[in-house]
This record gives C-alpha cells, structure tokens and sequence, in this order.
C-alpha cells in the first residue's frame, strides 16, 4: 500500500501534498489575520481598509509562483550557483548600508522598503552552507578546513546584519548556520567552541547597546516599566491573557487599535491569541510541528549529502524563526523584532519563505526519484559521505544497507 501511494505521488509529480496543505493552512491564517490586525490601521493612514491585505495577497500570489518554480528546478542546479549567490547578497547586505531606506532608526531595505537583504540572506546563506559542508565531507572535522573558514564566512554576515542595526536576523542566521554544522557531521569540540565565542560576542553586543541592554532589563522584570522598556511585552501579555481558550472572536481584538506596536508584523501572533485563544494558538504551533515534521523527513530521504543538509537547513530555518516569535509574544525570550514565518505582514519574508517551501519540494522530489532508481538497480551500497542527520532513520522503501562506521558514536545502534 505505501508503495502505492509513492507512485501515485511520483506520477503526479512527486510533489510532496502534506507539506503543500501545511503551508496553505498557514498562509490562510496569515491572511485572515493580517486583515484583522491591519483594517483599523490602514483606514486610519491610507482611508483604504484593505490596503495592507491586498499587498499581502499580492505577495501570497508572488510567493505562490515563486514555490511553484523553485519546486521544479532541479535542486542540485542551485550548487552551480551558491557562490554568485552568495556574493550578490553580501553586496546587498553593503549597500543597504549606505543606500538603504531608513525606518525606526535602522536600515535594512532597499527600495523605499521593497527589498529587505536580510531576508535574502537566510535562503541564500542555507544554499552555499550546503553546498560547503556537502563538499568538505569529514574534512569538517578539522579546525582549519571546517571550523575557522565556517565562523569567518558566519561572523562576516552577522556583521553586515548587525550594522543595519538587525540583531534578531543576526542571532537568527548564526542559530541555523550552527545547527546545518552539526547536522553536517562537525565535532562536539567545534560545537562548545561555537557556543562559547558566540556567546561572548552576543553578550558583549548586548551591553554595548542601551537599548538592547534595556529590553534584557525588561524581559528580567516585565512589570517594572510598563510604559517604558516593558510596554511591549505587557501589552503582548494583556493580548493573550484577554484571548482566553476561545478567544474574543476574530476582528474583535482590542490591543490592535494601537495599544500594541507592530500587530500586524512581530506582534501578530498575540492578536491571533487575542482573538482565537488557546485554540487558535495552538493550531498554529501544531502546523509548525507538522512542518518540521515534513521537513526532516524530506532531509533524511534525500538521495545525497547536499539535498539532506539543505532540507535541513530550510527547515531549522523557519522552525527556529517560528519558536524565537512565539517566545519573545509570550515573554519566553527578551524582546526583539522578527516576523512570524507565512502569518506576519511583510512581502520579502512571505516570498523567501515560499522559495524555502519551494526548495524544499525539489529535494523531497529528488529523494523519490532516487529512490526509484536504487529499487531499479538494486545498488545496496554507499560510497557517499553522508551527514549525521541520515543516520536518524531509514528512507522507506529501500532496502539499503548501513554501514556500521557511517555515523560518528552510534557504530552500534544499527547492524547492517
């Protein structure tokens, strides 16, 4: 029967649908609240209700064509291409530093806020990472080959984003670069090295900048100046604490009407609580568990190194962005600024998003198909390095061995 079912799903494309509805059902809910959350706001400043949602729609639509494409370009195509990638984007992330349009003290737009480089560099930064570890095999291992080109190419990014200044999107890529290292296969030495120094250096950033230093303050003791440092987090608190298990119903929040700032981007996540609860919040938490769900199961069928280190990085990517959102909503986390992945108001995130969902496909199609061709030719072997994530399970519906010596630490979890 599961066989079956593969070759149904192959024969339409190999799409993989669950993954696809997943993702639907979090743009509709993006939708449904970015209308909710914006039509007080945009009447007040546009006397347009709807002008934030037909952006949005029309954003959703880009993104849509974007998944579409990038699902049926072949991924390994884009190993050919990761360094001019790459480097186009460490030019944006320059430019915008002296050409980019300026909104709340920071610069982190091109084109009076059409372009965002940060958000181009999260999908950008996941393929040429990919492509490097797949390529350096177990010479990743090794301090000069793996772990100083690695926190060279990481700290030059974070750099450039934390000029901007963007702190959030920088603690975010060096999160997903750190985990595809150590799914990669890298040394648990590199990985308390990583932690350590980066650490330090976040800590360090953190006491350099009053502002930064006040939102730890306020995270620490939230009450203490509700109207100051901590009136963001109160009032995020009062959204969800106001939503109940029910919610007020949706459109009937009343933190949206400018009590709550940024309730349609950061902050949209509390006005979903507000008026669907519990429930509401939860069913989306459920959706992002499916997701990562999806998205390691596609890595762990990958046919080779580069497809298993990508999905995985895809996947950590947009799962980390979902849980550091919900954490900074729910006072988990000090505050900062980061949109929740397909629900927040904004084109450059939705769109790189759905490219990620896109990539995504394309691996989980590449899998399928090799899979085919291993049932065809009965090749019961390995002769690829393969990353620390492949070992976590089998890819169904093979019949391929495992080496004892392919997985680091776990020689005697699986025998052949």
């Amino acid at each position: 029967m599961a066989t079956a079912k593969r070759q149904i799903s192959n024969q339409r494309g190999g799409f993989d649908y669950l993954l696809l509805v997943i993702v639907a059902a979090l743009l509709i809910i993006g939708l449904m609240m970015v209308y909710s959350a914006t039509f007080d706001l945009a009447y007040k400043e546009y006397e347009q209700p709807t002008y934030f949602f037909v952006r949005q729609v029309l954003w959703a639509a880009i993104g849509v064509v974007v998944l579409l494409v990038m699902a049926r370009i072949e991924y390994h195509n884009w190993r050919r291409f990761s360094i001019p990638i790459m480097a186009g984007t460490l030019i944006l992330l320059g430019a915008v530093l002296f050409v980019g349009s300026e909104r709340f003290g920071a610069q982190r737009s091109l084109f009076r806020g059409s372009i965002q480089p940060g958000e181009l560099c999260k999908l950008a930064l996941i393929i040429y990472i990919a492509h490097w570890l797949s390529s350096k095999g177990d010479q990743i291992r090794q301090v000069t080959y793996g772990l100083i080109p690695f926190a060279i190419l990481i700290g030059l990014v974070a750099a450039l984003i934390i000029l901007q200044p963007d702190f959030s999107t920088a603690v975010l890529i060096v999160a997903i670069a750190v985990a595809m290292f150590f799914l990669a296969g890298a040394d648990l030495f590199q990985l308390v090295v990583c932690f350590i120094v980066g650490s330090a250096t976040f800590a360090f950033l953190i006491t350099r900048a009053p502002y930064r230093m006040a939102r730890v303050v306020a995270f620490l003791d939230p009450l203490g100046d509700s109207y100051g440092s901590g009136y963001q987090v109160r009032q995020t608190l009062i959204a969800l604490g106001s939503g109940g298990i029910s919610g007020l119903g949706l459109g009937a929040s009343r933190q949206k009407f400018g009590y709550l700032f940024a309730s349609h981007t950061d902050g949209i996540f509390a006005i979903l609580g507000e008026e669907l609860g519990l429930i509401g919040c939860l069913v989306v938490i459920g959706l992002f568990t499916a997701l990562a769900y999806r998205g390691f199961k596609i890595a762990l069928e990958a046919p080779d190194s580069f497809g298993t280190i990508l999905a995985s990085g895809i996947t950590c990517w947009l799962i980390f962005q979902a849980l550091i959102n919900i954490a900074v909503v729910t006072a988990t986390v000090p505050f900062t600024g980061i949109p929740l992945p397909f629900i927040s108001f904004g084109g450059s995130s939705l769109a790189v998003s759905m490219a990620g969902i896109g990539l995504l496909l394309s691996v989980s199609r590449g899998g399928q198909q090799e899979e085919q061709r291993e049932s065809a030719r009965h090749d019961f072997g390995r002769r690829h390095w393969r990353p620390r994530l492949s070992s976590s399970g089998r890819r169904p519906g093979t019949r391929t061995r495992r080496r004892r010596n392919s997985v680091p630490g776990l020689r005697s979890k699986y025998r052949g």
